[in-house]
């Protein structure tokens, strides 16, 4: 299944309406789909919120609980500056001038994470192949847990649903460190090659990841802080970074109601439109929650990231409202979790399923896995 591209049905007219009533909502209020003031503004306060974290934990009161306070808040600011800002602007959905979002996609570089490197991934692997293993990277874990039923099941799996809230704070420093090893040497997730990286990719690369240590580690040495301080101070604020965006992306696909869809294995092809296919893999989650929406970056509105990514969020809570009409009419199904904490335990309750071995020559059922978690 891996490295063949897959193919979906062709257009069943869902795409096309939706895409129709969605620009006509643009069209009748007469909004710009980037460029938002809002999203100037957000921008704002998330630059000041990380700026004063990182003044306050520098030059603050020596006391170690203002110093961990502080790292804590830093890591919130830079995760919330990730999911708005950076995940907007590599999306190309924050601005409508090409330099601007490329400018602000490099914050990602420079919080320890390559941009190039996670627009093959996340933008197309993940966006692309949803939930389809050897395809979308970011349901695969290396390995470590199983979130899809067709992943083999190893001794470990049974209890991932524990110690998976232990890897979440380790895998921003894990990323960047893969980043380094997959760009230069490895040049593939799966059979899927990244595309040859220029040598100014190459170089942001390497300049980014100094500006990403000279921030968090050459900075406070260089203000007086003890190396073991500061490693310290570093550990614990990407530890609480970590923590806050991976149970976040987590929940909008590995969840007791969202499908893993496995394609035809003789022709690589998934029997719905590439539109639908997206709704049935995805799920939003505390739509009526604003501080979610705000901090999130809307990415509680997952299904309408998912089809619009090149959209500024500030407009999901609106678009997911005509979705859900068009999804009534056409008799797809629209997941989706009122609460955070319900979307927490349905991430919590899938995790459980998969940790359970399947029956032998089978493979099990949304309804099997479903039965497991409760």
């Amino acid at each position: 299944m891996t490295g063949s591209k897959v193919t979906f049905a062709k257009n069943k007219g869902f795409w096309k309406e939706l895409n129709r009533r969605v620009e006509a909502y643009f069209e009748a209020e007469n909004i710009p789909k980037r460029d938002c003031p809002q999203m100037y503004l957000k921008t704002l306060t998330l630059v000041l919120w990380m700026v004063g974290a990182y003044s306050f934990t520098l030059f603050g009161p020596a006391e170690i609980g203002f110093k961990i306070l502080g790292c804590m808040v830093l890591a919130a600011g830079i995760a919330g500056f990730a999911f708005c800002v950076g995940h907007d602007a590599n999306h190309g959905g924050y601005s409508n001038h090409k330099w601007l979002n490329k400018s602000l996609g490099l914050t990602y570089d420079a919080i320890g994470l390559s941009s190039y490197l996670w627009r093959f991934r996340h933008n197309y692997l993940h966006h692309t192949y949803t939930n389809i293993l050897g395809h979308d990277v970011e349901i695969h874990g290396d390995g470590l847990v199983r979130m899809s039923p067709d992943m083999p099941h190893k001794w470990y799996h049974k209890f991932q649903h524990l110690f998976i809230w232990f890897i979440y704070p380790l895998i921003p420093v894990y990323w960047s460190f893969c980043d380094v090893q997959i760009i230069l040497f490895k040049r593939k997730y799966h059979d899927h090659v990244v595309p040859t990286p220029s040598p100014m990719t190459l170089a942001t690369l390497l300049v980014g990841k100094l500006v990403w240590l000279g921030l968090f580690i050459g900075i406070p040495l260089a203000v007086g802080y003890s190396p073991l301080t500061v490693i310290g101070g570093f550990l614990l604020t990407y530890f609480t970074y970590g923590a806050i965006i991976c149970e976040v992306f987590m929940m909008a696909h590995v969840m007791d109601n969202a499908e893993f869809i496995t394609p035809d294995p003789e022709q690589n092809h998934v029997d719905d439109e590439w539109a639908i296919f997206q709704v049935r893999t995805t799920v939003d989650f505390a739509p009526n929650n604003p501080f979610c929406t705000w901090y999130m970056g809307g990415l509680n509105f997952q299904v309408v990231h998912h089809l619009y990514p090149h959209i500024c969020h500030i407009h999901y809570p609106e678009l997911s409202k005509i979705l859900r009409g068009v999804c009534e009419e056409f008799g797809v199904k629209y997941q989706i979790h009122e609460t955070l904490t319900g979307a927490m335990i349905s991430n919590f309750n899938w995790l459980k399923a998969m940790s359970v071995p399947p029956k032998p020559l089978a493979t099990p059922t949304r309804e099997l896995a479903s039965n497991l978690a409760k």
